[in-house]
């Protein structure tokens, strides 16, 4: 057990665009990175997954609407939901169950 300074977390993480475990929680990841560029559309069938944005603007896209979330705010997706992530650059906390696959990198 020790503290996570989420700021130096995402500073260390390798590569824009790649998410990095921090931490786990019960069967849950606890991932940070730095979003840039847009995402493929995707779900999760059996997952919901949450996004917290530390700094930066990230715009979450969904088949019917946008939701953009600004530092501070977060938003959890529901297991089912397509989405995708857009951003010019944004540092992000993403927690879901170890079981979720994500998308590999952006599509632009």
């Amino acid at each position: 057990m020790q503290k996570i300074n989420l700021a130096a977390a995402i500073a260390g993480s390798k590569r824009e665009n790649g998410l990095a475990e921090i931490a786990r929680l019960n069967d849950a990841r606890v991932k940070v990175g730095r979003f840039k560029g847009r995402f493929a559309w995707h779900s999760h069938a059996h997952e919901d997954e949450l996004f917290l944005v530390v700094r930066g603007r990230l715009n979450l896209q969904f088949r019917d609407r946008d939701v953009i979330l600004e530092a501070g705010e977060m938003l959890v997706v529901p297991a089912g939901v397509e989405h995708r992530s857009s951003a010019t650059e944004a540092d992000v906390v993403v927690i879901h169950p170890s079981t979720t696959i994500l998308p590999p990198s952006p599509t632009d």
